[in-house]
């Protein structure tokens, strides 16, 4: 009987898989559609622990390991880690809990538990958005700029440092802007107590190193080549050389001393949702290179053919987008029955990378423009070719006729087994020979094989019993201004789902169905900033993103911004006699040892903060009523309490779609005018140019003038000089009588 119960529950379990994640249609939308990027771990010393979203193990970090939506990191006493999310870079000093609320297009929402972190935007599309959460309030970033957050490990204070760039806290029913170089000091957590500074000059052992980071980045060769929205470009230059290929343009080779060396063969396979399976490289230079471009055989040398850089102004640009791996497999479409091996009956998942001007085909849902996106990002491909493509291969899966350049290349194709494949196991260590004749005729597959990841598939080839982080890191709640996405759907029901659609990802459509079930759940750690109080200070209204007075594009500009922001601050009693010593000491910087405990003075845990009288107008007010402040509710009727929370929660996306909407738009026009600066600058140097180069056409005649005039001058002193010493031409007398006859 008991067995005839767990038969008919599994049956049940595969039935409600099947049911909620069966495709609904042919066509897939763009709702489909996976992030066109990631995370990059580009870097990680000491004892950093790994958590994939929907599991609960942890494991050692991996470098080049692709980190999304859900996953987290934990680095301990001593650690450093580094990501890289486009152009921008992410670092973690030691005792740092670190986690994704968000990762896709447009918004990178960062929960930071607690520890250090510090942040260097580079470039800020007008629709993207950077956000960082913590225990008591959020951060927002409005422009470019390097900045540093530290959390208490109480989880009560939260530093902030604004080296360069613009911010807003929010938090506590308040929000402050916070400007270049200023430090600011928030305490509480139902209300804020604020004390910003002007920024002092004492750096830390960590901030050093993130500057040594920051400048190898600037010193890249590789951004000559390479799109900088590339992630891992900066990698390639110690690594490899560039060279030109007529056919090809300019391609990297990198350094490798493996004999038989190949791409996609020295690293293991993992499974990573919505994108299924995805290749990690062991080479500390193997991101770009393998989801990013295409490789190409130079006189039997493997060379990369990158993504190309943003061209001049008027050609269309396409962001390169992530690809998880850009290989084609080999074995038809029933990887369980393979290729043959070594001319035997053995069986194996074999591939090999794709070449210049070779479509690749997600094996996840996705639109038709997604396809065409993933494309003519990656390598040189028109928008026909990939249609044809499109048609023939993915709707008619005609594949016959399509001729793949590195299928015969010299050691292209990379073959192992099933269970190293799906175990995340060293390709490297684990190949299979494979008939090389067999091989170059055996059917390409486009897509990924159609096999089912297991446990060790999602966590990867990290070490298991890492240190794992203390249980506040998971359990402690953080503030958000924006409102996450539900945290990933646990993996146990991923992999019915993928059971249920035959070994392949499931839809983002399909899964975020399952994700809205247990959204209420998901969100236990989460408290929604509530909106900033009516009578806050009309200085720190006029701040908020997006505001005129923020249109500042010069360096005057954000001065005069400071004044008005700070001409509302209350005078500290103190403050005009206090020495420069005592201005450093109170600028609440955290003190050295790794970045995470609380500012030196007056902020110790458990002692109110040292405010000296700052910011007495708005926050030492007593605190007023607000719903949904993380604080349980004292109404009798829980469901009555619900409904309320909904309509809260609802009442303010709506108002947080308004504000970015105006957002967006006065960002557009300070673009606009920004490009009308820098359209009047360009103008304006070119003129400047042609003016020097008149002045030096000028002067080059003026020379040219007094050179023929010394020329003339000589000759004419010459021709004067001439007859005095030419001969005679009379013949000479002759002394002798003439002759008489």
């Amino acid at each position: 009987m008991r067995k005839h119960v767990l038969k008919l529950a599994t049956l049940l379990s595969v039935a409600l898989a099947v049911a909620l994640f069966a495709p609904q249609h042919a066509a897939a939308d763009d709702d489909d559609d996976p992030p066109s990027r990631v995370a990059r771990l580009s870097y990680a010393n000491g004892t950093v622990s790994f958590n994939p979203g929907g599991t609960d193990d942890w494991v050692s970090a991996v470098v080049n390991r692709p980190i999304t939506t859900g996953d987290k990191l934990w680095t301990d006493n001593g650690a450093r880690a580094e990501l890289h999310i486009g152009s921008a870079a992410i670092r973690l000093s030691g005792n740092t809990g670190f986690s994704f609320l968000n990762l896709d297009d447009r918004m990178a929402q960062i929960r930071l538990t607690e520890g250090t972190l510090n942040v260097r935007v580079r470039r800020l599309e007008p629709d993207e958005s950077f956000e960082v959460d913590t225990p008591n309030l959020a951060f927002s970033i409005l422009r470019p700029g390097n900045y540093k957050i530290n959390v208490n490990e109480v989880g009560d204070s939260t530093f902030v440092v604004v080296r360069e760039g613009q911010g807003e806290v929010t938090g506590g029913g308040s929000a402050y802007a916070m400007h270049p170089r200023e430090t600011g000091t928030f305490t509480g957590t139902d209300q804020l107590d604020a004390d910003i500074q002007r920024f002092g000059d004492n750096d830390d052992d960590f901030d050093h190193w993130c500057g040594d980071r920051d400048r190898r980045e600037d010193r890249s060769q590789s951004s000559r080549y390479v799109s900088s929205d590339v992630i891992g470009y900066e990698d390639l230059d110690d690594n490899g050389g560039w060279r030109p290929v007529p056919e090809y343009g300019t391609v990297w080779f990198p350094h490798t001393v493996i004999v038989g060396w190949a791409p996609y063969r020295y690293g293991h396979w993992v499974w990573i949702s919505p994108w299924g399976w995805t290749w990690v490289d062991d080479a500390p230079w193997g991101f770009a290179p393998f989801h990013y471009g295409r490789w190409v055989t130079v006189a039997g040398v493997w060379g990369w053919v990158p993504c190309a850089p943003r061209a001049v102004v008027g050609v269309a640009y396409v962001r390169p987008v992530y690809a998880p791996a850009l290989v084609a497999w080999v074995g038809g479409p029933h990887f369980s029955v393979g290729i043959g091996i070594g001319g035997g009956g053995g069986v194996g998942v074999a591939w090999f990378p794709l070449g210049p001007r070779e479509v690749f085909v997600p094996s996840y849902h996705v639109s038709r423009t997604y396809v065409t996106n993933v494309n003519v990002s990656n390598t040189t491909v028109n928008n026909t070719v990939v249609n044809n493509y499109y048609n023939n291969v993915i709707v008619n899966k005609n594949v016959t006729n399509v001729k793949y350049v590195n299928q015969t290349a010299p050691n292209g194709v990379t073959a192992t087994s099933q269970q190293n494949f799906t175990s995340a196991q060293p390709v490297g260590r684990n190949m299979i020979k494979v008939d090389h004749r067999e091989v170059a005729a055996a059917q390409v597959n486009p897509t990924t094989p159609t096999v089912a990841p297991q446990q060790r598939s999602v966590l990867g080839a990290g070490a298991a019993g890492t240190a794992r982080p203390p249980a506040r890191f998971q359990e402690r709640p953080v503030v958000a201004k924006t409102l996450p996405p539900p945290a990933p759907v646990s993996f146990v029901k991923q992999q019915q789902a993928i059971q249920a659609n035959g070994g392949r990802p499931p839809a983002v459509s399909q899964m975020r169905q399952v994700q809205t079930e247990n959204a209420q759940q998901a969100r236990a750690n989460i408290k929604i900033a509530p909106p900033a109080n009516a009578d806050m200070p009309q200085s720190i209204q006029a701040n908020r993103p997006g505001s005129v007075q923020n249109n500042s594009g010069n360096r005057a500009g954000q001065q005069q911004t400071n004044v008005q922001n700070n001409s509302n601050r209350p005078p500290s009693p103190n403050n005009a006699g206090q020495s420069q010593s005592n201005v450093q000491s109170n600028s609440n910087k955290p003190p050295a040892h790794n970045n995470a405990g609380p500012p030196a003075q007056g902020n110790q845990p458990g002692n109110p903060p040292a405010n000296n009288g700052r910011n007495k107008s708005y926050n030492d007010r007593p605190p007023t009523a607000r719903p949904n402040d993380g604080s349980p509710s004292p109404t009798v009727n829980p469901q009555l309490d619900q409904k309320h929370q909904q309509q809260l929660e609802q009442l303010r996306l709506k108002q947080d779609r308004e504000r970015q909407s105006i957002e967006q738009k006065q960002i557009q026009e300070q673009q606009k005018v920004q490009q009308k600066n820098a359209e009047d600058s360009r103008r304006l140097q070119v003129e400047q140019k042609q003016q020097q180069q008149l002045q030096q056409l000028e002067q080059r005649h003026d020379q040219q003038q007094q050179k023929l005039q010394q020329k003339q001058q000589q000759e004419r002193q010459k021709q004067q000089e001439r007859p005095k010493d030419k001969p005679s031409s009379k013949p000479p007398k002759d002394d002798k009588p003439p002759h008489r006859g």
